[in-house]
């Protein structure tokens, strides 16, 4: 370390080279907004000069492009890129992220500690700086058969690595105010590091008693309302858009400079085809200077005041002793990138093929025997039926009443509704448990949807116009090893396997955006009005308090924890 920090002072004084010199960039100030044109010199992954003339062993010409910080993408789960840590590396960093906090909690569901040491694994090789937090909540719920159960003694040999964070959003806030042994003992043992929140709703003295437990950041905020609220108790807001959950549009008005610093950007599930359409958090930023959010809160939010939330002190922004993580933009306000230098290095093909690969893990977790019709059967009751109400951009959903047909005791699939089956099939531990209940939102007309992805437990669920496409849909789920099916009668349109854990394909990121092009249409084709059917089906097993969630025992009321 002398020896590196003798070369890095040398070099930031001029008397020796740099490794590489970033000439001709406008450079961007997240302090104040001022922007200076000047050379960048990097010795190894740090920044050691700028506002100077310097020389270096490489150069690259900025042309006057502007210069920021990297980004930080504060809250995501890889798994919901649908591809493995080293192609979601490939398909983000181009968009300026340079670091993500992901939370293995997908993988870990399924395969316990064994999915997150595979990405611990994998976030020493990958170009980006993969840093993790470890999952708090596995299972989530139970009322829930998941794969796998981690309480702190499984934990506790992970925290001391060095991509570790902290804890990950803890999802289960209603033991956090019950003061569960179980959750108290994960909770303690972080005090020391970062705990990330993750509380819908959540507001009052409620709220109170779940920040005493020293958590510090929430991207549940879906009202500007509630995210005051949380702010002025001292939580940092981790503002979401990704593929289903979309908050931007509702909280990009508390990003004024009075509190820029105190909040953050992150997309927490977002798949490759939206990636591509829109971008990642580059996207985000656009859309908010877009609004009239000034470009210093903007950038600000996606990189320094993400990296003071999570305590990494050595990035967020460009000067010297920082790390060389820097964007060069083609268009400041639109915040188009053409070029990314993350840790000292120029993102590029070269330095993806140069990556060690990870073996990939769990690839027959996917356990189930095959379904037949008869396992989609609801009984009839007398008077109305509860039904989910999907509400489009939202996890949140409805509770709905509805009255439905029925024959031979069994309620019936009413299109003219828009009430058509859902059903959650038990994947882990072939159990041969199916729960069953109804769905309105997604406008089938026919045929069905299914999905191995289904959060949090990941059992394989199923929505459905027809019986028979729905047995058919999880049948080629379950021949797959995982993934998303969509059928017509017994015959399957289109599909994409997913046979790492049932929730990430081995395939490249481009190939999986292709094959969910395909999915997309064929959904669309059976009448679907949801522009992300797929993450929608796999939502609806999320417990969201107060509405309705579909579990392998049954459609679930989560206001009164009971099955209806």
């Amino acid at each position: 370390m002398e020896r590196f920090l003798a070369r890095a002072i040398a070099a930031g004084t001029g008397d020796e080279p740099a490794d590489l010199v970033i000439r001709n960039a406008r450079v961007f100030s997240v302090l104040d907004g001022s922007m200076v044109e000047t050379d960048i010199a990097i010795v190894a992954d740090r920044i050691v000069g700028i506002h100077g003339r310097y020389t270096a062993v490489r150069e690259i010409d900025a042309g006057g492009r502007v210069a920021v910080p990297g980004f930080i993408d504060t809250h995501l789960h890889v798994e919901s890129s649908l591809v493995t840590p080293f192609e979601f590396d490939r398909c983000v960093l181009p968009h300026g992220v340079t670091t993500a906090i992901c939370d293995p909690h997908e993988i870990a569901n399924v395969l316990g500690a064994e999915g997150i040491q595979y990405f611990l694994d994998s976030s020493l090789e990958t170009v980006m700086d993969l840093r993790v937090n470890l999952s708090s909540c596995v299972p989530a719920t139970r009322f829930e058969t998941s794969g796998a159960c981690l309480e702190i003694e499984d934990l506790l040999p992970l925290r001391d690595h060095p991509k570790v964070i902290g804890l990950a959003e803890f999802m289960n806030f209603p033991g956090v105010l019950a003061r569960d042994p179980k959750v108290l003992a994960k909770l303690a043992a972080f005090q020391g590091g970062h705990i990330d929140g993750h509380a819908p709703l959540l507001s009052g003295l409620a709220l109170n008693g779940y920040l005493a437990a020293g958590i510090r950041t929430d991207h549940e905020a879906t009202t500007a309302e509630e995210a005051l609220e949380k702010l002025s108790k001292g939580m940092t807001i981790l503002i979401r858009e990704g593929s289903v959950s979309k908050d931007l549009d509702a909280l990009a008005p508390i990003l004024q400079p009075d509190v820029s610093g105190f909040v953050a950007l992150c997309t927490d599930d977002r798949n490759p085809l939206d990636i591509a359409e829109e971008g990642h958090l580059d996207s985000m930023i656009r859309r908010l200077i877009a609004k009239g959010i000034r470009p210093l809160d903007a950038y600000r939010a996606a990189s320094w005041s993400a990296a003071n939330a999570f305590g990494l002190k050595d990035r967020g922004q460009i000067a010297p002793g920082w790390r060389a993580d820097i964007v060069l933009l083609d268009d400041f306000e639109d915040c188009r990138v053409a070029s990314v230098i993350c840790g000292g290095r120029q993102a590029g093909e070269a330095e993806f093929a140069a990556r060690k690969i990870v073996a990939p893990v769990g690839l027959t977790s996917v356990k189930a025997a095959p379904v037949t019709t008869a396992a989609f059967k609801v009984a009839a009751r007398e008077g109305e039926t509860d039904v989910i109400g999907v509400v489009p951009g939202r996890i949140i959903t409805e509770h709905l009443k509805k009255t439905l047909p029925a024959s031979n005791g069994e309620a019936g699939i009413d299109l003219t509704q828009d009430a058509l089956k859902v059903a959650v099939v038990e994947r882990h531990k072939r159990t041969g448990n199916v729960g069953c209940g109804f769905v309105s939102g997604f406008g089938l007309t026919r045929g069905a949807i299914a999905s191995s992805v289904g959060h949090d437990s990941h059992n394989i669920c199923v929505v459905g116009a027809s019986e028979t496409a729905m047995a058919a849909a999880v049948n080629r789920v379950i021949a797959m090893n995982g993934g998303f099916a969509v059928a017509d009668g017994d015959e399957v349109k289109a599909e994409l396997a997913l046979p790492l854990a049932g929730l990430m394909s081995l395939e490249p990121f481009e190939t999986v955006r292709e094959q969910l092009e395909h999915l997309r249409a064929a959904a669309k084709a059976l009448g679907c009005v949801l522009p992300e059917p797929f993450l929608q089906v796999a939502f609806l097993p999320l417990p969201v308090i107060p509405h309705l969630k579909i579990t392998d025992f049954g459609l679930f009321d989560v206001n009164r924890f009971e099955l209806i």
